[in-house]
């Protein structure tokens, strides 16, 4: 999240999609470069409990990625078309969304988070390219206006910080990446936490991102594919459950 004179705005890359915070006004789909989305993250305050721990995601950076051969076979293997041994910052993209909050909004929302997103969550500030509708770009045009366009994409880049849980067992012991996709399909099949059952966080999660492509909400280009992983991920489970 970033705070300015105009408001905060906040980013969403997991249940953050489809539970948003309080008192947004805007809801902008955003593509994050160099970071792809993982259930590498064990959960024991929502979606799990201690003596059985859920599985969230988190993003796994690029340099993580490429200095890893785990998760770089992981990787290569959702990424069909790049399994040439030339894998690229960004090659690796996440649909996520950004919320515009108002400023006087701004420090009950900033506690809010701080209290919803723990258990390994820290802080850290990415890029995101914006993906506004031609509505949402009449309303809020000026306040956007001072955005620089990258020269690839042609999008505004929106500078903003945002909860991931690092694969740094120092800082974050709640993660268990990487893990194989069978193995967190069998957490997520009977996980259930304070918040619900692990089940519900992945398919509410996967069903708003396939929503925003079905229903228009997100217009990309050629270069960002649906979340294969995630696809995978949620068959794998329904037929576990089923």
């Amino acid at each position: 999240m970033t705070q300015g004179q105009e408001g905060l705005w906040v980013l969403g890359y997991g249940s953050l999609i489809y539970k948003p915070p309080p008192h947004y006004t805007q809801r902008i789909p955003a593509l994050i470069y160099g970071f792809t989305r993982r259930f590498w993250q064990s959960s024991i305050d929502h979606r799990g409990v201690p003596g059985f721990p859920g599985r969230v995601v988190t993003l796994i950076p690029y340099e993580d990625v490429i200095s890893n051969t785990k998760y770089l076979a992981d990787v290569e293997e959702y990424y069909h078309s790049h399994g040439d041994g030339n894998f690229k910052r960004d090659d690796l993209t996440t649909l996520g969304v950004v919320y515009y909050i108002p400023p006087k909004y701004a420090d009950e929302v900033r506690e809010y988070l701080d209290v919803r997103e723990q258990n390994g969550y820290t802080l850290h500030t990415v890029s995101v390219h914006l993906y506004p509708s031609d509505s949402q770009n009449a309303e809020l045009g000026e306040s956007l206006s001072h955005l620089e366009r990258d020269s690839a994409t042609g999008r505004q880049v929106l500078q903003t910080t945002v909860y991931i849980g690092t694969t740094d067992p120092s800082t974050n012991e709640a993660f268990v990446g990487p893990e194989n996709i069978e193995d967190t399909a069998k957490v997520i099949s009977t996980a259930v936490g304070p918040s619900g059952s692990n089940y519900l966080y992945l398919k509410m999660l996967h069903d708003s991102l396939a929503a925003m492509y079905t229903d228009g909400e997100f217009e990309g280009d050629k270069s960002h594919d649906r979340d294969t992983y995630l696809d995978v991920l949620m068959d794998k489970v329904e037929k576990l459950i089923a």
